[in-house]
């Protein structure tokens, strides 16, 4: 049985009685002990002087009080009229100066009738003495004792509390996320298996005089799951998990971040063997002097205090470091080198093996209908995060039940991959002209990406406005890419392009449903003669911006192109997108009866789908059109 330990007395209730106590002594000391006092007029008070009925008075401060020679016949209420009351006797009086500067002739009066006069200082209520001088001091007493109660047992709060860590603490244990939680990064799985391998059994590798790293650097794209993955190495090990995001380290006063930093590895090592998670840690981290001019700031105080934690943390510790972070170009150098963080793991996004492990995990806890195929709906999700995969789930199942199916559709998870991908559908109300256009702008995307047999397929076209767009045409890649390969890019500018060709062709005049297209097909050549080295200007990359993302690193660098060399990209990125266009209008021109009929279909079903554009267009060629050949 477990035994209690001494009960804790509650010395907040006591300084209420106290103060309680207090009051009421003052406020029964304030009231009147004499019950048989008539409250007079001023006027009242003379008459009864001159008649010679007053005895004694005591005036203190603008209040006089004194005693009659006998009873006196006074109404009840003197403020009344007399007929209207009953009139009693009184053996004590009491009234109040007219005016705070008295009666200068009062005192000559009252010698005169032989008055006992008694002058008192106007006294101070108890209360306020208790509460101008006596107060203050016991509350500060009461504050300091309550506040070293707090530090003794551990629980500082308030100001001593700003310098410490904010870390959540995670106990895992078996039963807690693992790496059987985690799909679609073996790879990072795999360099992961040695840390939980050290914080499980540190003796083996000490007793060889092997030094695990320090710091592992969790690197890939957004929502691709470097969080999970270092609380399922937490869960693998079963140790402490101290997690914090970088941002809570830093605060408006310098220092701060700094003092956090200490604290948090300070808890660490006193419950080693731990892990130690910092979240975006490119927000403590990044480059120093980065900035134009001399920059000496809160985060920078804290990047150098994280920097000297982490050198200086003993091997005998057992205290791995990891942190997260999708930009770790930005990272300062210092923070990179062996001895802190000195793995680097890639958690990118996950191959359709991968994919498929991941909805597997995501819908092992829904109901699934016999036709849904998580093989072909990893196929038709390349390109999406883990983060993505659980809301696709996610986002079918809440459509399944707002239809009230019993069971979670193919139907359901097609249109949640539109939902994501494409935004959700708007009820827009299009005139039949509009509707055409929009129609003759999708069909020409989709009529070239089915005519190039290098383009990737087209999935679905609709007219249908999602999000932000009147219509989309979605393509599906029948695997995923690693290389782009030049003609596919090329036919990727093609399909871009195709939609304004087909208003050239079709309609009377261009409209401005095109913008989207142009820019994307504009920065892809772009990128195509300037980093990849596909254009007429060789096999050189003229273009290393992502490599000096501050502003200061990238004033100081110069102009990486002359002007005549800018000159011809200019002209070369104008020449592959307008040699594409014009060949895409040669190819529409020469298919104008298939453009046609497609537009006509839209119109008429909204939505088409793979299958239905064969039954109008035919079998996809599989040979490459003579008219698309190279630039």
């Amino acid at each position: 049985m477990e035994q209690q330990g001494p009960q804790k007395i509650n010395l907040s209730w006591i300084w209420w009685v106290i103060l309680l106590g207090l009051i009421a002594w003052n406020v029964i000391g304030l009231l009147p002990r004499d019950t048989a006092s008539a409250a007079i007029p001023y006027s009242t008070f003379l008459r009864e002087v001159r008649e010679g009925n007053v005895s004694r008075v005591t005036i203190s401060g603008t209040e006089i009080s004194g005693e009659f020679e006998e009873e006196v016949l006074l109404p009840e209420d003197p403020s009344t009229a007399a007929p209207q009351r009953t009139p009693q006797l009184y053996p004590r009086f009491s009234t109040t100066f007219p005016e705070a500067v008295g009666d200068p002739a009062l005192l000559s009066l009252l010698d005169a009738q032989g008055v006992v006069v008694e002058a008192r200082t106007p006294s101070t209520p108890f209360l306020g003495i208790l509460l101008a001088n006596v107060l203050p001091l016991v509350l500060l007493v009461g504050l300091m004792v309550w506040m070293g109660r707090r530090m003794t047992q551990g629980q500082t709060s308030g100001l001593t509390d700003f310098g410490r860590s904010k870390a959540r603490r995670h106990v895992s244990t078996r039963t807690d996320i693992t790496f059987d939680d985690v799909a679609g990064a073996d790879e990072a799985k795999t360099d992961l298996k040695e840390v939980v391998d050290f914080l499980r059994f540190p003796g083996k590798y000490h007793s060889l005089g092997a030094r695990i790293p320090k710091g592992v650097l969790l690197v890939g794209p957004p929502g691709t799951g470097k969080t999970l993955m270092a609380r399922a190495v937490a869960g693998e090990a079963s140790v402490p998990f101290y997690s914090i995001s970088a941002s809570e380290f830093v605060e408006m006063f310098v220092g701060v971040g700094a003092s956090r930093v200490r604290d948090l590895f300070e808890r660490a090592k006193q419950t080693s063997p731990a892990i130690v998670f910092i979240d975006e840690l490119d927000a403590v981290g990044r480059r120093r002097g980065a900035g134009v001019g001399t920059v000496n700031d809160e985060r920078e105080q804290t990047l150098n205090q994280l920097l000297v934690e982490m050198d200086g943390f003993d091997d005998r510790h057992e205290v791995i470091i990891m942190a997260a972070t999708n930009r770790p170009d930005v990272l300062d150098p210092a923070l990179l080198r062996p001895g802190r963080f000195d793995r680097e793991v890639v958690v990118g996004l996950p191959d359709r093996k991968g994919r498929e492990e991941i909805l597997r995990i995501h819908t092992r806890h829904l109901s699934l209908g016999p036709e849904v195929d998580l093989h072909l709906l990893a196929g038709a999700t390349t390109g999406l995060s883990g983060a993505d995969l659980a809301n696709l789930a996610n986002e079918a199942a809440l459509i399944a039940a707002r239809r009230n199916h019993q069971q979670v559709s193919a139907a359901d998870f097609d249109e949640a991959i539109d939902r994501i991908l494409l935004g959700s559908a708007r009820s827009v109300l299009l005139n039949e002209h509009d509707r055409r256009i929009v129609a003759y702008h999708e069909a020409g995307h989709a009529l070239v990406a089915w005519l190039i047999p290098n383009a990737d397929p087209v999935h679905k076209v609709s007219i249908i406005p999602h999000g932000q767009a009147l219509g989309v045409t979605k393509q599906l890649p029948k695997e995923d890419r690693y290389n782009l390969p030049r003609e596919y890019l090329l036919g990727r500018l093609s399909v871009m392009l195709g939609g304004r060709a087909a208003e050239e062709i079709a309609l009377d005049d261009i409209t401005t449903g095109a913008e989207s297209d142009l820019v994307e097909a504009t920065r892809l050549a772009r990128r195509m003669v300037t980093r990849w080295g596909m254009g007429s200007l060789g096999p050189i990359a003229l273009d290393t911006n992502d490599e000096a993302p501050f502003l200061g690193y990238s004033l100081s660098q110069g102009r990486e192109v002359s002007e005549e060399t800018a000159s011809r990209i200019d002209r070369e990125v104008h020449d592959i997108i307008e040699e594409r266009h014009r060949e895409v209008r040669d190819l529409l021109t020469e298919n104008r009866a298939r453009l046609d009929i497609l537009v006509e279909a839209l119109l008429a079903e909204e939505s088409i789908d793979e299958a239905q554009m064969t039954k109008v267009l035919g079998q996809r060629p599989t040979q490459p059109v003579p008219v698309l050949a190279g630039v």
